[in-house]
């Protein structure tokens, strides 16, 4: 496990672009991606943990001021594992530094969203302590919008 600097941007790319053809998403090609990744790992703006040599897998991270606390949030936006190498605690292990990546950082909140229909994942961000409110005991239910501006 090893933070990605912007020498890794070509293989983040390739990699942002296998998982969301994956899921059937639309995706820039896997130039463009590590273009991006480029600038933004190299600004600081997002913070991206390598796993394995390829690399096998990756967990892309973004900090921001929490309005609630002196702390930072982290929102895990990606976390991808390929297709081969799943069920061999890759995913745990960028699970668990992620979280202490974000810790270290200061943040005292993390979240994230998945579907429905990513079963592996859900039940990989429940053994971490993440909260789904798909039924919950003790709240109404939570929706995650989005929309292109």
């Amino acid at each position: 496990m090893r933070l990605a600097t912007g020498d890794d941007a070509a293989a983040i790319g390739r990699l942002l672009h296998d998982f969301n053809v994956e899921y059937d998403e639309p995706t820039p090609t896997p130039e463009q991606l590590a273009a991006r990744v480029r600038e933004l790992v190299v600004g600081g703006q997002v913070v991206v943990l390598l796993a394995g040599e390829g690399p096998e897998g990756f967990a892309l991270l973004r900090f921001h001021p929490s309005l609630y606390s002196r702390g930072l949030e982290c929102y895990l936006a990606e976390l991808y594992v390929v297709p081969d190498r799943r069920g061999r605690g890759l995913g745990r292990a960028l699970m668990e530094a992620a979280v202490e990546e974000a810790r270290g950082r200061g943040a005292d909140y993390m979240f994230l969203g998945t579907s429905e229909d990513d079963v592996a994942a859900r039940g990989l961000y429940e053994r971490f302590g993440f909260t789904n409110r798909e039924h919950p005991p003790d709240g109404p239910l939570m929706y995650v919008y989005e929309r292109e501006l």
